[in-house]
């Protein structure tokens, strides 16, 4: 990279690192249209990772992906209620082509609740049609006025589910399950340990019953709402005539969810890790896992590159994903700038002395504690060594991040005076009594700023259930989790 500028610290300015993080990264970058990003290769390559592993998780659970138009009739949008309300100030609509006004106009997909119900309309008669597991790789676009690269744009990319079962138990099992692919997938592959819980009725999906939440905790101590899975009951499929013939005989609505995560993670995955020197990206989605890096000139090039050409053909038969980095126009060290600022996990060094010694030296991109940055190492050793290394790698940033999660972690508020003074305090998530009042959480948000992330699952409750509200008025019905958020 050309720009060796020192990027800003997260300590003095979390948001202005994350934004130079991805722009010099070479993550993404602004788009001509307002509101909107390019995804560069090295982006894109992470992106392609998590969408693999997801993928590959999402059909060992039976789901098939298909493929749903871009172009929604606004009749669509419009039938159900809460849903359009909850998307209109974000719809992007399309009134005329082919140089004439439309009929009628189509809204570009925000969301495909209401077309892909409408085709699961055409196609389930009866009980034995069902369920329908159907998944897309697909972009939306979302009118957001206040954007920021990877976290909230206009255009991005995602998955989303959706299914049609013939009863609520089914389908409510299904938005469970995914629930627990999303946090699986999060935890092993992006080292990001979320929270899990239900939103409540004023922050739950627009058409849904109820909508379950992936929270995760970024640096800066705000929560990320990671990924969302929605019981939908049976309000699209009224809205759609998406009816079955039961086992018995009888006419049947069937029962719906929808989930999806998006290049959200992306952004994820860099406050989650990354640190004042650049991008730390989890071994299992990196694009590159080893960069080799030649020392070059003099006499002993051809050798040096010989060398690295072997070794690096050894550990992709081993399943590392490596690339040599042989470019003579930029120095070594300009190449391990470059490298460190994409988070690179790990990177090995070659030069005329390791040959001689029949040794590489080996960088890991965050070093332990106790352990040196620089490591010589016999090259077999190296070679058979390195994914063992990158497995503990993966698994030292999921246990650094749970323990940043729960070391931010508040619990036992009693009440919005507490609450604010422990936000106010850099704690992250804070956990307190709720008596279910959505004029709670609006006063809450009132004063701190922070909204109700979730009803939390059992698995995360304290020890001893709050049996007050943190408004001081009225029993506790959930133990809930509050947090300033993106």
């Amino acid at each position: 990279m050309a720009d060796e500028k020192k990027l800003t610290t997260r300590a003095e300015d979390f948001s202005e690192w994350y934004n130079e993080i991805v722009l010099r990264s070479e993550l993404a970058d602004y788009a001509p249209v307002r509101g909107s990003m390019v995804i560069r290769p090295w982006g894109y390559g992470i992106w392609e990772n998590m969408q693999r592993a997801l993928d590959a998780m999402l059909k060992d659970t039976g789901h098939e992906n298909a493929y749903f138009p871009l172009l929604i009739p606004m009749s669509f949008i419009e039938r159900e209620k809460a849903h359009v309300e909850g998307f209109a100030p974000e719809l992007a609509i399309v009134t005329h082509a082919g140089g004439k006004q439309l009929e009628e106009p189509y809204a570009i997909r925000p969301t495909s609740e209401t077309i892909i119900y409408a085709m699961y309309a055409k196609w389930v008669q009866s009980y034995r049609d069902l369920p329908i597991l159907m998944n897309q790789w697909a972009n939306v676009m979302r009118w957001e006025l206040r954007t920021r690269l990877f976290l909230r744009t206009t255009e991005f990319l995602w998955q989303e589910g959706h299914t049609a079962h013939a009863t609520a138990a089914e389908a409510e099992a299904e938005a469970l399950m995914i629930l627990g692919v999303y946090r699986r997938f999060m935890e092993e592959w992006i080292a990001m340990p979320p929270f899990t819980g239900v939103k409540s009725d004023t922050e739950r999906f627009a058409g849904a019953v109820k909508s379950h939440s992936c929270e995760a905790l970024m640096q800066d101590n705000k929560a990320l709402q990671a990924g969302t899975s929605h019981f939908l009951g049976q309000n699209f499929a009224k809205q759609f005539d998406l009816k079955f013939q039961s086992e018995a005989g009888q006419e049947e609505y069937a029962w719906n969810t929808s989930w999806g995560v998006s290049t959200r993670l992306v952004g994820g995955m860099v406050m989650s890790h990354g640190d004042d020197a650049g991008l730390v990206v989890p071994p299992k989605i990196a694009p590159i896992q080893a960069v080799i890096v030649p020392i070059l000139g003099g006499e002993d090039e051809a050798p040096v590159r010989a060398k690295t050409e072997e070794v690096a053909a050894r550990l992709k038969s081993a399943g590392v994903r490596v690339k040599v980095d042989a470019r003579d126009h930029i120095s070594a060290g300009a190449k391990y700038y470059e490298w460190e600022r994409k988070g690179v996990p790990f990177r090995i060094e070659i030069g005329p002395k390791d040959l001689a010694k029949g040794s590489v030296a080996l960088v890991r991109r965050v070093t332990p504690e106790g352990e040196k940055r620089k490591a010589f190492i016999p090259e077999a050793e190296a070679i058979a060594t390195l994914p063992a290394r990158l497995d503990a790698f993966q698994g030292e940033l999921l246990e650094a991040a749970r323990r940043r999660r729960d070391a931010n972690t508040v619990r036992g508020v009693t009440s919005i005076d507490e609450l604010a003074e422990a936000l106010d305090g850099g704690a992250g998530f804070v956990f307190t009594g709720w008596s279910g009042d959505p004029a709670v959480e609006a006063e809450i948000k009132e004063r701190t700023k922070a909204t109700l992330r979730a009803i939390v699952d059992e698995e995360f409750r304290s020890p001893s259930a709050p049996a007050k509200c943190v408004s001081g008025k009225g029993a506790s019905v959930a133990e809930v989790a509050w947090a300033r958020a993106y």
